[in-house]
């Protein structure tokens, strides 16, 4: 990759271009139908401009800089970085400092300890000297905020890796995990997908506990460096922070009492599973961290850099990088090529390009080309329930999820393919997936089903985000959707989808968000969803929904959420206009039956004034969520395919099951 996607690049088609030359977005048309018109026709030309020549669409995935730093830190440990390499990590890895010395995981957030602590370090291994003044300031904020000490757990276990925390003051996590059965409480299918690919490799880490000699000391991020590790005091008995506290003081006694042989088959048996788990690209299930942690776990196990599957997942990571023309890099966490390519066909189709127009149907053919057809993690819990849907990545036959499944299915509907029959068939065993991983609430998680225990987030360990994958509302509404798409509206299973998220309404009117932020978003999935499945505009729950989203969109016309409304109910409908906030709540408000009120119209409007010359937005607000608040995304994506969506469905009306079938 050698460009970003941040929507600033790519020939513009000359439908945009003779827009460009009678329209200017910043002045408004005197009829707003006229310049929503417009917008979208610009908005148009603009996406099908980014359209990869196999068909899919991928904009850039922004975390923070733990991602950068945490690629460095692998390799040093591994002994191949370079300098090039960590030249241009530092040229993206600086940019994101905050005045203050710290660095935020958000746009325009907080500074946050362990993210400063890691862009320090990688900083310190590019070369920047602990006495410039940027890395002074970053120094002493660490310093003011805990130190070292203060940082979450995966913070200080890169650290251990070179002897700058201790391994015996790090919770313990034996490979011995892998033993317990399926049934059996804290076993690795309690833990959602993301958490599971990422436990495995570092139970061998933490069984062998090595380190790499420092090639620098970190005491100046220390608070008192003849103390460097305190002691964090101990919870009460009583609960379950107790409980797992002591449980861990016990881990650590086992840890230097383990019998070798039991020992050795856990980590043959976590070395298994992690190799049958590599996917054709080389990567373990298209995400960044589990790769980083798999390829350490098998280092350590005594796979040589030129063995093949560490060679493969080698070169997968390099994969994660974005080279930009300033020369700076930066590591994505992970890649949404289906997601995006889902999300792009649903807006162009919404905006009025033909059903059989050639960048549609290339789009189809490679979406039923990245189809699942394999049995992963997900029959842990659904046994014999045949496979099918669609995963986010380019890669990952392990993890298909719901989601992606909905919105591939919404997206081929739309389009009017040479071969039906082909058509048909994948969405049927789409559809015929997703209803069989409804959880027993009547609602859906992302990637498994009831995957509910509340254990794995009481762990010690377990200080990172979220580590479960309950159902959630913006997955639920979008798998209801799809079904009443697919005429399976009147369908018990789908009426207790129904049922579920009408009880989980929150009181304000609105419904929270889980994978992206947060209520504008929980609530832009779950109207439409509500309506395709026959419940009038009329309905209490529908008009609380409307009520919410006209008091909380600002005074210029837009919507924003802050990604602080997290952790801050002050927060909760509040914040900076965006452009894909902005189209959630119009895309829920035309569902709604809300063309023609004055919320809609102010909306429409602000899109269509702040659309850029090139027929993009531009949003370096975060708006997409992997852990809510704990990691948050900036899909580069997002600020074109749903304006676009919203635009669309204000000039051509919204579109209906009847109609799509």
């Amino acid at each position: 990759m050698t460009a970003t996607t941040d929507g600033s690049a790519g020939a513009m088609g000359p439908l945009a271009a003779a827009a460009t030359t009678t329209h200017h977005t910043g002045a408004l048309a005197p009829d707003l139908d006229e310049a929503a018109a417009r917008a979208a026709e610009r908005a148009v030309e603009h996406l099908l401009a980014r359209q990869d020549t196999e068909g899919w669409w991928k904009g850039d995935l922004e975390t923070n800089v733990t991602m950068d730093a945490e690629d460095l830190l692998l390799r040093q440990f591994l002994g191949i970085l370079d300098s090039g390499t960590s030249r241009a990590a530092a040229l993206h890895i600086r940019r994101g400092q905050r005045e203050d010395g710290a660095w935020a995981t958000f746009y325009g957030g907080p500074g946050e300890v362990s993210a400063t602590i890691e862009a320090y370090v990688a900083l310190r291994l590019a070369g920047d000297p602990p006495e410039a003044p940027h890395m002074a300031r970053a120094a002493a904020w660490v310093r003011s905020h805990g130190g070292i000490a203060s940082a979450r757990v995966f913070t200080r276990i890169w650290l251990a890796l070179f002897g700058w925390w201790r391994w015996e003051d790090l919770p313990e996590l034996p490979p011995e995990l892998l033993f317990l059965p399926k049934w059996f409480p804290l076993n690795i299918y309690d833990f959602g997908c993301w958490a599971r690919q990422t436990i495995v490799p570092l139970t061998v880490v933490s069984a062998k506990r090595p380190v790499r000699p420092a090639p620098f000391p970190l005491d100046e991020l220390h608070t008192d460096p003849a103390r460097p590790n305190p002691p964090r005091p101990l919870a009460p008995v009583a609960g379950w922070d107790g409980l797992f506290q002591r449980l861990d003081k016990a881990l650590h006694v086992y840890h230097r009492v383990a019998p070798r042989a039991l020992r050795r088959t856990a980590m043959n048996l976590a070395a298994r599973w992690i190799v049958e788990r590599q996917e054709n690209d080389g990567c373990w299930g298209g995400i960044q961290p589990p790769a980083v942690y798999s390829v350490i776990a098998l280092h350590l196990l005594g796979y040589d850099l030129q063995h093949p599957v560490m060679r493969a997942g080698l070169e997968s990571l390099d994969r994660f990088a974005v080279w930009n023309e300033d020369g700076s890099r930066m590591i994505e966490a992970c890649q949404s090529p289906v997601w995006d390519t889902c999300l792009a066909t649903i807006a162009l189709a919404d905006a009025g390009l033909p059903p059989d127009h050639p960048a549609l149907v290339k789009a189809a053919d490679w979406m039923l080309d990245e189809e699942v057809g394999r049995t992963g993690d997900w029959a842990v819990r659904r046994p014999g329930l045949p496979p099918g849907g669609w995963a986010f990545e380019f890669h990952n036959d392990n993890y298909p999820d719901t989601d992606d499944t909905a919105e591939v299915v919404l997206a081929l509907r739309r389009v009017r393919h040479p071969e039906p029959a082909r058509v048909e068939a994948a969405v049927a065993r789409g559809a015929r997936w997703t209803l069989g991983m409804q959880s027993r609430d009547g609602a859906w998680g992302a990637f498994d089903a009831d995957n509910t225990s509340v254990l794995p987030n009481k762990l010690p360990f377990c200080d990172f985000g979220e580590v479960i994958d309950p159902p959630s509302a913006d997955v639920t509404a979008h798998v209801v959707e799809m079904l009443a798409y697919e005429g399976l509206a009147e369908d018990p299973r789908t009426r207790r989808g129904v049922e579920w998220l009408l009880a989980h309404q929150e009181p304000n009117g609105a419904w929270f968000g889980r994978w992206g932020v947060n209520h504008v978003y929980g609530t832009g999935s779950v109207l439409p969803a509500l309506t395709a499945a026959g419940l009038p505009v009329s309905h209490p729950a529908i008009r609380r929904a409307v009520d919410w989203l006209g008091a909380t969109q600002n005074e210029d016309g837009g919507w924003g959420e802050d990604l602080r409304s997290y952790s801050d109910p002050a927060w909760i409908g509040r914040g900076t206009s965006t452009a894909s906030q902005t189209a959630w709540a119009l895309i829920a408000l035309l569902a709604a039956g809300e063309r023609a009120s004055e919320p809609v119209r102010r909306g429409v409007a602000w899109l269509a004034a702040t659309q850029r010359e090139d027929g993009s937005w531009d949003e370096p607000y975060f708006t997409g969520t992997g852990f809510p608040w704990d990691f948050s995304i900036n899909y580069h994506l997002y600020r074109q395919v749903f304006p676009l969506t919203a635009l669309g469905r204000y000039v051509h009306g919204e579109p209906s099951p009847a109609k799509e079938r």
